[in-house]
């Protein structure tokens, strides 16, 4: 115990970096978790764009609404039949 000063200055780097509520090891772990959000909030702009295109689309050509209706939800017209071929 020659430096009382060097041992507080480590207990108290020891107390920053493992105990306490807002330790060094915390904020990494919300650094990276604040980035992987921003990931997943980029794709999720890019999915709306396409959706909001995609319904334009549907809303302003009929002929695009009845590919869409008859691809997704497989509707047909009365006198059609439909064969549905999977790659399995």
């Amino acid at each position: 115990m020659r430096n009382k000063y060097l041992l507080t200055l480590v207990v108290f780097f020891l107390w920053m970096l493992l105990f306490d509520s807002n330790s060094w090891i915390d904020g990494v772990r919300q650094i990276r978790n604040i980035i992987k959000l921003k990931k997943e909030r980029e794709y999720y702009i890019e999915k709306i764009e396409v959706d909001r295109n995609r319904l334009k689309e549907l809303r302003t050509n009929n002929e695009n609404l009845e590919k869409f209706a008859r691809e997704q939800y497989l509707m047909k017209k009365p006198d059609e039949d439909i064969f549905i071929i999977s790659p399995d």
